[in-house]
């Protein structure tokens, strides 16, 4: 679920992340090694934070690159509340980076590179993009030097990613919260003592109190700001969903020159396609391959 929250009556928006089964589908897709999977649940977390807060129908994407073991981690929300995210690294380099008794975080993971959030409202508007470079040891650091530099909003971020185990086995989990100083004027005065007190109530915040399904989220909240009053807006249910298709992928291989599309064809003559995002393998032949897309 994604819900907006309101501390009553301070100058404070929020939002509240808590990711199960659709996290759990999309790290259980690929056998990701276990800092990886960390680093693609804050993605996914940190996606629908500032995704569900859209007020536009379209996608919020959360990308990081690097030249490090995990070369890019990638988090793709849409506002209908469907999410899908892919890591690609490098097992052995993963391996060598995860040897000390601490998980290695973004920083470790990407090393040198930039930490990107795209909007995309469609075919009839342009894309607009913000690069900032990766800083800190989890996303969450990357998100509030994203929003100091591009939007100049105080923003303070939480994520966690871990596992919990119940009787029906091992699953990821992850949970997020962010909170944003809203602007003082005329009427409303000078916001920065508030802020200062609902940072430092924020940051009590614990990461198994994001990821555990025993605490609520109205629970939570109580926990940080029961003394001044908190109220949680309608939620949002979030499921995994890839958008790949038969369809999406004639559509690529149809863009091939037929030379490409034979070396594509495999000893039983058919073509095989794996989407990165939900490893759902396609299967085709050669003539379906080359069939022009639909309009």
């Amino acid at each position: 679920m994604a819900a907006a929250f309101q501390i009553e009556g301070w100058p404070v928006r929020g939002r509240l992340v808590r990711l199960g089964e659709a996290v759990d589908t999309i790290i259980s897709a690929h056998n990701y090694p276990e800092p990886v999977a960390a680093l693609l649940g804050e993605a996914c977390a940190l996606a629908a934070l500032v995704g569900s807060s859209l007020k536009f129908d379209g996608r919020l994407i959360v990308q990081a690159q690097g030249d490090g073991p995990v070369r890019y981690v990638v988090a793709d929300y849409d506002t209908s509340g469907t999410l899908r995210g892919y890591c690609r690294f490098d097992e052995d380099e993963v391996a060598a980076a995860s040897t000390g008794f601490a998980r290695p975080g973004a920083q470790t993971l990407l090393g040198k590179g930039v930490f990107i959030m795209t909007l995309d409202q469609g075919p009839d508007f342009d894309r607009h993009q913000g690069i900032t470079p990766i800083e800190g040891e989890s996303l969450s650091l990357c998100a509030e030097h994203y929003f100091a530099q591009s939007e100049q909003v105080p923003t303070k971020v939480r994520l966690a990613v871990g596992q919990i185990t119940t009787e029906a086995g091992t699953h990821w989990r992850a949970g997020g919260a962010m909170i944003q100083m809203v602007a003082g004027d005329a009427s409303r005065g000078s916001t920065e003592d508030v802020w200062d007190r609902s940072r430092a109530l924020f940051m009590t915040l614990a990461d198994d109190e994001l990821i555990d399904p025993t605490i609520t989220p109205e629970i939570l909240l109580y926990r940080l700001f029961h003394e001044d009053g908190v109220r949680l807006e309608q939620p949002l249910n979030l499921s995994a969903v890839c958008r790949c298709s038969a369809e999406r992928i004639v559509g690529v291989l149809s863009s091939f020159s037929q030379a490409e599309r034979d070396d594509m064809v495999e000893d039983d003559g058919n073509i095989r396609v794996t989407c990165e995002y939900c490893s759902t393998v396609y299967e085709l032949s050669p003539e379906e391959a080359a069939r022009p897309a639909a309009d």
